[in-house]
């Protein structure tokens, strides 16, 4: 509207302009006075109308660039990732999940998602920066800004929800036991009653057991699973915790020596965790996860990482968080 009137005062004072300099024609004193005045007149409003158009066009961009910091700038995936650059918590031992290997690279189906995430927010892989996030650092690390986001089989649960933002679920597990291949009186979480179950420091899955199956189960705690993997390999614990597809991943690769009792006794939502309280990195994450299950690449990603463990492919989840 205003840059109309700006046009009207423009065109109008041109005209005063042309009639005045018509009239001039009878070369009169007071007729060149006159058309020297309106001259003067239409310039100055050209000019004026000018200023005004270009004061309007920079209040345009400067309320564009406010709306648009105003949409990222509580976000600070969302700042980070407009600056072509992300930082992600992954787990460094969970074999076809989250994996660092001998040459410094990362594996897995979490390392999958982060990746595709990422790509949907504008950042190359090149961009993405890889930290190892332990389930007891995981809540500390997206509090003190050292990343923006965290996929590392990080079950979305009401006490974590009051620490941090969850997109997602991306994957929907079963808790499970990992026992050695010639156990045979271990068959589900109420044959613990007695044993030494180990899990990881941050984990709720070894205290779940004890509270709902098996009150005198003794709960070993190890900083990763890799320890308690270990420990179960030499005899130190008679079993080891925690969701199905991440216990398929050291099954594979002891083959013979481990397995999965294979009684799922629990639903763990897999969520990626970000700061609290940023709504707009938690909506941009979801519509991510959204368009990776649409498009095929979840499962690909699943079948290519998951997969070869021989762990059941399910169904894709619905994110809501």
């Amino acid at each position: 509207m205003k840059l109309r009137r700006i046009g009207s005062a423009i065109a109008g004072a041109a005209a005063l302009a042309l009639v005045v300099t018509g009239c001039s024609g009878s070369s009169t004193p007071a007729a060149t006075s006159a058309a020297g005045s309106a001259g003067s007149a239409a310039s100055s409003a050209v000019a004026s109308a000018t200023s005004a158009a270009g004061s309007a066009l920079s209040s345009a961009k400067s309320a564009a660039s406010s709306a648009i910091a105003g949409a990222t700038g509580d976000s600070q995936v969302l700042t980070n990732a407009g600056e072509g650059k992300v930082t992600v918590g992954i787990k460094f031992d969970q074999p076809g999940l989250g994996q660092k290997n001998p040459d410094g690279s990362f594996s897995g189906f979490d390392v999958e998602v982060a990746k595709y995430v990422a790509s949907k927010l504008g950042v190359p892989e090149g961009g993405i920066t890889f930290v190892e996030s332990k389930s007891a650092e995981r809540e500390g690390l997206i509090d003190r800004g050292e990343v923006d986001y965290i996929v590392a089989t990080y079950s979305i649960t009401d006490a974590r929800k009051e620490k941090v933002n969850f997109a997602g679920p991306y994957f929907v597990a079963a808790q499970d036991l990992l026992v050695k291949s010639d156990s045979t009186d271990i068959t589900g979480p109420e044959a613990m009653a007695g044993k030494i179950l180990c899990s990881v420091t941050g984990s709720t899955s070894a205290q779940k057991v004890k509270d709902n199956y098996a009150a005198d189960v003794a709960l070993q705690e190890y900083g990763t699973y890799t320890e308690c993997v270990e420990a179960l390999r030499s005899g130190a614990v008679d079993a080891v915790t925690t969701d199905n597809v991440i216990l398929a991943g050291y099954a594979a690769q002891y083959p013979g020596e481990l397995k999965v009792v294979g009684k799922g006794f629990s639903t763990e939502n897999y969520g990626i965790g970000l700061k609290k309280g940023d709504t707009a990195g938690t909506a941009s994450i979801n519509a991510a996860i959204a368009a990776m299950i649409a498009d095929g690449s979840w499962k690909q990603a699943l079948e290519d990482t998951v997969g070869p463990s021989g762990f059941t492919i399910p169904a894709p989840p619905t994110p809501t968080s």
